[in-house]
């Protein structure tokens, strides 16, 4: 501000001219200013509107914050999209945007933050200061839920502003999906993971009714989704933990396929990873659940074979459109890319990339 003042003044005092029109410097500000100006109202007048009141805080490995807090009245959202939030503790002026973790069908929202600044870190230390070690089997490291009628703690309070479009949130109109999330870029896609488990509740709920059958068919068209998940810490895997556990349990028409896959263990058919492999496997056998992640979606390990994982689907799914869906830093996103030009050209199967960096 003080920056732009100063130019204002230094434009109006040029000596060598003296007509006022010739001192433009204040015409060329004067637009994005107003524009700057009515955005920051507009996101003012619309957080003021939908008060949120945060419901449950949990604090996982990885520095990650969960964060749920009740919907406003009339939030209409799709999933993948994003909303901006503001914690007057913090910052009274920063806004800072965020992938919607919840599905539109639930009745609250959650955003997944992780620790990778100023602001979040001072957010993450503000929300943990209310909260306490888990009880009752619950997840988290830290962990603190509003319960009504009873001495609940004092969450700092959150402003939202939104929600707003992202490419991920068009998922419908393909027959397949394919999600690639890096890290804590998996977060919009375990909105969209949830939306098609809450439509495949529903389905099995109205599956005599003909008419609304029809109806859902038009707005829903995917059929199969395939989600890969690639972090490096195990400990991330701990994030969606109750979200893949629910995938597993309700699709048992085999429509959503997930796959993690943890980079800091050496690749399968490692010597170096063989012992790791050999428990995984007798514990998934024995228990359904896998030592690594804990959820019953088996963990690999390394990287994926990215050409692999198209051929597997074009051979799956011939003639179908695919929609390629990245979010994650820049790195990946030429190659898959690539990989879905190339595939396009080669095969009868279509792949529309689609990508989010951070």
């Amino acid at each position: 501000m003080i920056v732009y003042t100063l130019l204002i003044v230094h434009g109006v005092f040029l000596y060598l001219t003296h007509k006022w029109y010739k001192k433009t410097t204040w015409m060329y500000l004067a637009v994005p200013v107003l524009l700057y100006g009515g955005e920051r109202i507009l996101r003012a007048f619309r957080s003021g509107s939908k008060p949120v009141q945060i419901l449950k805080v949990a604090i996982y490995p990885g520095n990650v914050l969960t964060l749920h807090m009740s919907k406003p009245q009339g939030f209409r959202y799709k999933s993948g999209q994003y909303m901006f939030v503001n914690c007057p503790a913090v910052s009274s002026f920063e806004w800072h945007p965020f992938s919607i973790t919840s599905a539109p069908g639930d009745n609250y929202l959650s955003v997944h933050i992780r620790t990778l600044g100023d602001w979040t870190r001072e957010l993450k230390n503000s929300f943990a200061e209310v909260c306490e070690p888990p009880m009752g089997g619950k997840s988290g490291l830290l962990r603190a839920d509003y319960m009504q009628g009873k001495n609940n703690p004092r969450f700092p309070r959150l402003l939202i502003d939104g929600p707003y479009g992202a490419p991920a949130q068009d998922y419908k109109k393909y027959d397949v999906l394919l999600l690639v999330g890096l890290g804590i870029g998996a977060t919009p896609f375990i909105s969209i993971l949830k939306d098609i488990v809450n439509h495949m509740k529903v389905s099995e709920e109205e599956r005599n009714i003909e008419n609304v059958g029809k109806q859902k068919k038009k707005t829903f068209n995917t059929v199969r989704a395939f989600f890969y998940w690639v972090t490096r810490e195990e400990g991330s895997f701990d994030w969606f933990k109750g979200v893949m556990n629910e995938v597993a349990e309700i699709d048992q028409k085999g429509i959503i396929e997930l796959h993690n896959y943890c980079t800091s263990v050496y690749e399968e058919g490692d010597a170096r990873s063989a012992l790791i492999a050999m428990l995984q496997a007798l514990n998934h056998a024995k228990h359904g659940v896998d030592i690594v992640s804990g959820t019953r979606v088996c963990t690999h390990f390394a990287k994926p074979n990215w050409r692999n994982v198209f051929k597997s689907i074009t051979l799956k799914h011939k003639d179908s459109r695919v929609g390629v869906f990245y979010c994650g830093p820049a790195a990946l996103t030429d190659d898959l890319r690539q990989l879905s030009l190339d595939f396009t050209r080669k095969t009868s199967t279509r792949f529309d990339f689609h990508k989010e960096n951070f």
